[in-house]
């Protein structure tokens, strides 16, 4: 399988490759060159795959010979080892829970497989590989607990000042060994930039060996396309019309999603669903693309200016957005509207949404009143632990939430930070200095 750059200036390369750059040369985000197609008889039998056979066989499909069957298999077991169920909520629609896996957010799947897959490829090198990530909440604690310890493989994680939940910042600044928090002055898209910078700066890569963690790497993405099919393997889906709505920021697990129809998965429609950070959603009812300066709300991790994956998405329908508005519907919600979703659902059904799902159930409910569908089955995608947003939650939905054990341990612990402006200059001093 061969790897090309949105941009399509740098040469094609491998899946390696692709996973161990993070980024292309020219700047771009690395896309395969041809997306496998599952046919229809694959999806006849997959009640009878496991989670993790399934993850295999998705996953078999772009690595090739390039991991061992057995290694790939090995590096499955490892990381894809807790569930991904689907819970139905009213009427035709379920929720997706993401939020099963050591840091109690969907970006567990991606971090943990990336992780894995980056050590055994880094094996070979006698440099240490340094990874920058942004994050604006769960991507930071994912990514930290994915890499924790690996060998050979350093860890930085930018996130803004301020802008992350009191214990999103615990689970990312209290690890040690390998892991180092960097808290910048600024937003997401400030911190995004910053990683960006330092992959096309030439004489910090002629120095450092760097790679992503964020879902600019391909290597994050593949595993997210995993929990759609497992999704459609527990609905059994005999209806006529599937949708998924899918909380969205960054637009990776968006992303993945397409990509997972694109390799055959039977879905009609994706919601994309924003927070008040429009961006996106504006582009599928206008057409314009106007990127800015994020704001904070309650669901911060979707809280992006200038979603990178914005690219990958353009790509995969080369440009064309009659194609994808007739694949992805989109609105923006409120935090008011969060926080009436949040209480109403709970009040009615004893359900508890984190804000990021609650958005999604908003996006959703638009988009269903807008449409007179009588068959049909939609997942929403429920992407972290509400008790990650105790003072949210508990305050609206007045009850107290139990915290999981992992989550409360991290609570003891100190914080551990380095404090740093959203100047690409100081970032890259640290850099040169802690290496």
């Amino acid at each position: 399988m061969k790897f090309y750059s949105t941009n399509r200036k740098s040469a094609l390369v491998n899946f390696e490759q692709a996973v161990m750059k993070g980024l292309a040369d020219d700047g771009g985000l690395f896309m395969p060159e041809i997306i496998p197609v599952f046919y229809k008889e694959f999806f006849s039998h997959l009640e009878n795959l496991s989670f993790q056979e399934l993850a295999f066989s998705i996953s078999k499909k772009f690595v090739e010979d390039e991991i061992g069957e057995d290694k790939l298999e090995k590096i499955i077991l490892e990381t894809i080892n807790f569930p991904a169920p689907v819970v139905h909520l009213i009427e035709n629609i379920s929720v997706l829970e993401l939020f099963h896996g050591p840091t109690l957010a969907f970006k567990d799947f991606g971090a943990r497989f990336m992780a894995k897959t980056m050590e055994f490829f880094n094996s070979k090198e006698n440099k240490e590989l340094n990874i920058l990530v942004a994050t604006s909440g769960d991507t930071g604690s994912a990514v930290a607990n994915g890499f924790y310890g690996v060998e050979g493989i350093n860890v930085f994680i930018l996130y803004p000042r301020g802008k992350v939940s009191y214990i999103q910042e615990k689970q990312l600044t209290t690890l040690d060994k390998n892991i180092t928090a960097l808290e910048i002055d600024g937003t997401f898209d400030d911190c995004q930039r910053l990683v960006k910078a330092a992959f096309v700066d030439k004489q910090l890569t002629s120095q450092l060996r760097l790679s992503s963690a964020n879902s600019i790497n391909f290597a994050r993405l593949l595993p997210q396309t995993f929990y759609y099919f497992e999704a459609f393997k527990q609905l059994q889906n005999n209806n006529e019309n599937l949708i998924f709505s899918v909380p969205s920021g960054n637009l990776g697990n968006l992303t993945a999603g397409l990509i997972a129809m694109k390799m055959g998965l039977p879905i009609t429609k994706f919601v994309a669903a924003i927070n008040s950070n429009s961006v996106f959603s504006e582009y599928i009812s206008t057409g314009k693309y106007s990127p800015r300066k994020s704001i904070t709300t309650l669901s911060n991790a979707m809280d992006v200016g200038d979603p990178s994956n914005f690219s990958r998405i353009k790509d995969l329908y080369s440009n064309n957005l009659e194609e994808i508005q007739n694949n992805i519907y989109s609105d923006s919600t409120s935090d008011e509207e969060t926080l009436n979703v949040i209480k109403d659902l709970y009040n009615k059904h004893k359900y508890i949404f984190d804000p990021h799902g609650a958005v999604g159930f908003n996006s959703l409910n638009n988009y269903l009143n807008k449409n007179n569908f009588t068959d049909y089955s939609a997942v929403i995608l429920e992407t972290a632990h509400p008790a990650k947003f105790l003072d949210v939650v508990e305050t609206t939905i007045n009850i107290k939430i139990q915290m999981p054990e992992r989550l409360a341990a991290c609570m003891k612990k100190e914080k551990k930070s380095a404090a740093l402006s959203n100047e690409y200059s100081e970032l890259k001093k640290f850099l040169l200095n802690s290496i």
